[in-house]
């Protein structure tokens, strides 16, 4: 086999070489920065591997066809990541945060102070007939319900929830998501459910009923035309009096830490 420093001048060679590393290097940086998943990056580094054996090989038609499926597959990844990609070229030293706000790290807080946030803010829109839906995230992660919503990421409040639903504001059709103690997403639309019901459900309450179909979620529902609060979950969509709704809240999202004192 003749190697490629056997047919070219050693100069020759040695830029080649800093020009194939340099131009892999800023693809691999760029794939890093924006699109922050391990498939496409692990595809581009064993793709460099081949193009500088295939090179050091002097083998010209593997090189050209490595090359030129590398800068097809990034082409491809770049084009369904526009948005990132973006953002890297306007700041490429930028740090770029995750969407998901505090997914995935759990924090201490006050667990008995954030449901009678909850019942405040629920009792209020009860009140006022205000229509509401709140979605509490128990063990399994609901990251990938949130693609429609607006990312808020700030503490639960009573205040927050009523501004949130307010009928004049532009969050208050589809669902508030909480992470914990934190309200990490609004106006998140959920897949209606298709069960029959012998009652005649809106969409909130089918929302909520189509959300806990497929996760272990708590939902919240306020009627609109009646004020009237329900939970759902399993599948299932539950009345609940005003008056005994801290308890029945507290015993739903109690399943939450036995659950997963269990795994």
């Amino acid at each position: 086999m003749q190697f490629i420093w056997h047919t070219q001048e050693i100069g020759n060679f040695i830029a080649a070489l800093v020009a194939i590393v340099l131009i892999y290097g800023l693809l691999l940086f760029a794939l890093l920065k924006t699109i922050r998943r391990t498939v496409p990056f692990v595809i581009l580094s064993i793709s460099f591997a081949l193009a500088i054996a295939s090179f050091l090989c002097n083998l010209l038609y593997a090189f050209i066809l490595v090359v030129g499926i590398s800068a097809i597959l990034f082409i491809i990844v770049a084009t369904a990541n526009m948005g990132d990609l973006n953002s890297f070229i306007a700041n490429p030293f930028k740090t770029i945060k995750t969407k998901s706000g505090n997914f995935g790290v759990e924090k201490i807080f006050d667990r008995e102070d954030l449901y009678k946030k909850v019942e405040t803010a629920v009792l209020n829109l009860s009140k006022t007939k205000t229509g509401a839906i709140i979605t509490f995230e128990r063990n399994k992660s609901l990251k990938n319900f949130l693609k429609n919503g607006v990312m808020v990421n700030a503490p639960v409040t009573p205040e927050l929830l009523d501004t949130i639903f307010y009928p004049g504001t532009r969050l208050h059709d589809g669902a508030v998501v909480i992470h914990g103690n934190m309200i990490v997403a609004a106006a998140v639309f959920f897949t209606l459910t298709t069960q029959p019901f012998a009652v005649k459900y809106g969409s909130r309450h089918r929302a909520a009923i189509g959300i806990s179909e497929v996760s272990d979620a708590v939902t919240v529902v306020v009627s609109e035309e009646t004020g009237r609060v329900s939970i759902a979950v399993n599948g299932e969509l539950e009345p609940v009096d005003s008056n005994n709704f801290l308890r029945v809240f507290e015993t739903y999202m109690s399943e939450e830490i036995n659950e997963a004192e269990e795994i």
